[in-house]
């Protein structure tokens, strides 16, 4: 891993001529960059009130304090302040590329980039190697004025791993924590995102999903996740698991910032065919636009009963969430919503018994992996497939083999077929199916629904098997006298005091911009993120950096 401190010498000096040149500002004119907002930032901008550079200082300043407590950092971009200042140019002569415009966003360390930066999926079998280009959405942000800021770390292999490791953990990034309560489980497997969009880190970081990886940490973060329906983001050049589930998304402290994010990484790429079926033609919608506080109003929102089953019995760790779930559909109803109880999934317990979407996810990865790797232009490690990959970790001792095992990869070796196997069709069909007729889209359709709302703890999986979106915002959290427990692995609290968990709002393929609309009317009735802070916040702000 990239010892970050290897930059203080470089932040100090940038922090230095910022403070020459900017003298002592005024810090009640100054965001403050826990909650900072994109529209906050720009505005800041385009006033001068201070400059992208300032921006880069401080949020890697806040990086620096609490990196060696939480590890949500793997890597910062050393090329970061060389283009903020060019950001800055370019605003000074007129040019402004729109809202993310000289803003430092991070992203998920399985997102490539050609650059300075290394893309391993916390593996250090992909330490050095290197990519043709940066991965589509990387730019697409470039493109839009974004700062690249650096790389987060996640669950190894985006959780694809193991049977017995723990969220947030990869050889080449340490151990994730969460900032909500000490050594907390930060969910996985866009961990660091989470976590570095929770404290503040950035404007806001992308995230993957395969089943839960951008949601689940979002709630775990308490902060904004979306979850695009897959073909609306580009996968090319990220480290893939399954090019039938895998998406990439925003993850903000607010629903508009995400909704911009989205704006920028969205749309067709020749590299990624998924993307050929976006059916706007040529004309995203306007996702920012989509947050209006009437979204709900006059629209249907069903409540699947049968599916929320899947939290669990009511104790302890449940009737936290339950209650607020159930005074989170008296404020949807208030906003103008009718809420339409009990639009129970049909094949719910088929679902529950079903291996498709493991049979799909094993398949894909040995292909989707190879097709990976068969890219890089630069492979120091040589590893050309996933019985390669598995050979490396399972040999190199900093991988933390047998410790952490290879179970997930023994179980897609052993299938011995891939994603273009009859017996692969048929899991697919299947899934096809208990997320379709049988699950979320039948549920849609009987009931005329608009879309559904759940528990993020249990958001995931129906909308995964199908490629549907997802919007998770902050529900809640843990109340004082909650019992400590533990991951299963036991070197993670999993469910403690103050711990955040959210609510999600589901529907069918394509359907963000209306999502974006309910997540916003209720997330600004509610504004549950400023109800709780951090039990460890970075105190650089801007004021700090310019003097």
């Amino acid at each position: 891993m990239v010892l970050l401190a290897c930059f203080w010498k470089a932040f100090v000096a940038s922090t230095a001529v910022a403070t020459l040149v900017a003298g002592h500002p005024n810090p009640s004119t100054l965001p403050f960059l826990l909650d900072a907002t994109i529209s906050e930032l720009s505005a800041g901008l385009e006033k001068g009130t201070f400059s992208s550079v300032d921006l880069v200082d401080a949020y890697v300043g806040r990086i620096l304090e609490v990196n060696s407590t939480l590890h949500m950092v793997t890597e910062i971009n050393p090329d970061a302040w060389t283009i903020a200042k060019q950001l800055d140019d370019e605003r000074a002569a007129g040019k402004c590329r729109g809202p993310l415009h000289g803003l430092p966003i991070l992203i998920k360390n399985n997102i490539a980039t050609a650059d300075l930066m290394n893309n391993t999926a916390g593996s250090y079998a992909l330490l050095g190697a290197k990519a043709p280009r940066d991965a589509t959405v990387a730019t697409k942000l470039r493109k839009a004025g974004a700062i690249i800021l650096g790389k987060t770390n996640l669950s190894q292999w985006a959780n694809f791993r193991s049977s017995n490791s723990s969220n947030g953990w990869s050889a080449y990034g340490g151990q994730t924590y969460g900032a909500y309560y000490p050594g907390q489980d930060p969910s996985g497997s866009s961990s660091g995102s989470g976590v570095a969009s929770s404290l503040g880190l950035a404007v806001a970081s992308l995230g993957t999903e395969t089943d839960g990886s951008i949601v689940s940490p979002s709630e775990n973060n308490n902060i904004v996740g979306i979850k695009p329906t897959v073909g609306l983001t580009s996968r090319a050049l990220v480290i893939p698991i399954s090019e039938h589930q895998d998406t990439v998304g925003p993850m903000a402290r607010t629903v508009k910032d995400a909704a911009h994010v989205l704006q920028v990484i969205a749309g067709p790429d020749a590299y990624d065919n998924y993307t050929q079926a976006n059916p706007f033609n040529g004309t995203l919608p306007d996702y920012a636009k989509a947050c209006n506080l009437d979204a709900l109003k006059g629209k249907r929102i069903g409540v699947p009963r049968n599916y929320i089953g899947l939290l669990g019995p009511r104790d302890e760790a449940t009737a936290p969430i339950l209650d607020a779930f159930e005074d989170a559909l008296k404020i949807i109803a208030e906003a103008g919503a009718t809420i339409v109880d009990n639009t129970n999934y049909t094949a719910y317990e088929q679902y529950l018994n079903s291996s498709a979407e493991g049979i799909v996810l094993d398949a894909d990865f040995v292909a989707n992996l190879k097709s990976y790797l068969d890219q890089l232009t630069y492979n120091p490690t040589g590893v050309g497939s996933l019985a390669d990959v598995r050979n490396f970790t399972q040999t190199f001792p900093p991988e933390e083999y047998p410790s952490r095992d290879t179970a997930t990869w023994d179980e897609s070796l052993a299938l011995n077929f891939t994603n273009t196997s009859p017996e692969f069709w048929a899991a697919y069909q299947e899934d096809l199916y208990l997320g379709g007729a049988g699950g979320l889209l039948g549920a849609l359709a009987n009931y005329s629904l608009d879309a559904v709302v759940v528990p993020t703890a249990v958001a995931s999986g129906i909308s995964a098997i199908i490629g549907a979106p997802l919007v998770t915002v902050p529900l809640g959290f843990y109340p004082p006298n909650t019992t400590v427990q533990t991951n299963r692995r036991g070197n993670l609290n999993a469910t403690a005091p103050n711990i955040p968990f959210g609510i999600s709002f589901a529907g069918k393929h394509w359907s963000e911009e209306s999502l974006i609309g309910f997540a916003y009317a209720y997330e600004q009735r509610t504004m549950t993120r400023r109800k709780s802070l951090p039990y460890i916040l970075p105190g650089t702000e801007l004021a700090t950096v310019m003097g």
